[in-house]
């Protein structure tokens, strides 16, 4: 088993070279670029900054925390998932909030009892990161099928036919991922193990977990939101 490389920062500098070029060419297409400019530096700040606050909490013994943590996942994905929604956040985000919740607790729950076996359940170093990438997964899921569904309400579509092309369009990427998935690419879980030295073997394990984990999630999510919100669309039209 080898160790990974340490990232410096001037080397890690280099991975922004052609981010920037993206950013050089939409702002000469005319698209203006201050959303994706935001983006980029929230996710630099928030990283550089998780860093630190996953060692402290790596290192607790007390549940209290991990369920913290969670809450604050859940409730801030809820609410981004919602960003590209013309009507009011504050009607929908209780249903989003609902949706996610019930979706990943539930999948969070059948993984880390049910197959990995963690214990204590709430340990940090697996909770935190799996829940990530379920809240994550859902919260996508959601903001595409809200945006789809919207947009086809719009059109004039009757609310039943706009939910179907709604669900559709929320489970495109993460169905052209498992058509990917070992021939197109190597997901970051597998990708992860394998470059720390974990058998290919074993990682395939890994990654069929985390596949099954994050098309129910995005499935799930998105059909909870959809029935939920049924009422509001439906007075919109």
């Amino acid at each position: 088993m080898h160790s990974i490389n340490t990232i410096t920062l001037p080397h890690l500098a280099l991975a922004f070279v052609p981010v920037l070029f993206v950013l050089i060419i939409l702002w000469h297409w005319g698209i203006m670029c201050k959303s994706y400019l935001y983006g980029l530096l929230r996710m630099l700040s928030q990283l550089l900054l998780i860093g630190y606050v996953l060692v402290f909490i790596f290192k607790s013994e007390n549940a209290l925390i991990i369920v913290g943590v969670l809450s604050v996942m859940l409730l801030s994905s809820s609410w981004i998932a919602l960003r590209s929604v013309n009507l009011s956040r504050k009607i929908l985000y209780p249903k989003a909030l609902l949706a996610i919740s019930i979706t990943g607790v539930l999948i969070l729950w059948l993984i880390t009892q049910g197959v990995l076996q963690v214990s204590p359940w709430y340990l940090p170093s697996v909770f935190i990161p799996l829940a990530g990438m379920i809240f994550a997964t859902a919260m996508n899921s959601i903001s595409l099928s809200v945006e789809r569904l919207e947009a086809e309400i719009n059109r004039g579509v009757a609310y039943e036919k706009a939910r179907l092309i709604a669900i559709k369009a929320s489970l495109i990427p993460i169905v052209n991922s498992l058509f990917a998935v070992g021939l197109v690419s190597l997901p970051g879980m597998m990708t992860g193990q394998i470059l720390s030295g974990v058998s290919p073997f074993i990682a395939a394990r890994y990654q069929i977990m985390v596949m099954c984990m994050v098309f129910a999630s995005s499935g799930l999510s998105a059909l909870i939101f959809l029935t939920l919100v049924k009422c509001h669309f439906k007075l919109q039209k």
